[in-house]
């Protein structure tokens, strides 16, 4: 992988760090599965966001939009 690469990917992990522990207080978190190169972040959603009714709301809306703020080239987030 290129060092480009690493810096988005741990530059998207910083960002996932500031997001758990609001997700964490609920009994559940967000794992970083994937960065594509066009963008797309692959996340994993467990404990109890895991089948939540909720969830597809809390990644686009929470996750998707801080991801977006602090990270300007992720073009979107979804689920794995």
């Amino acid at each position: 992988m290129t060092k480009e690469k690493d810096t988005l990917k741990e530059r998207i992990e910083a960002a996932l760090e500031k997001i758990k522990p609001a997700l964490q207080a609920d009994g559940g978190n967000v794992e970083l599965v994937e960065v594509t190169p066009d963008g797309i972040v692959k996340v994993k959603l467990t404990g109890a966001c895991y089948g939540c009714p909720m969830s597809q709301m809390t990644l686009k809306m929470g996750i998707g939009r801080t991801l977006k703020k602090e990270v300007p080239e992720v073009k979107d987030v979804v689920e794995v």
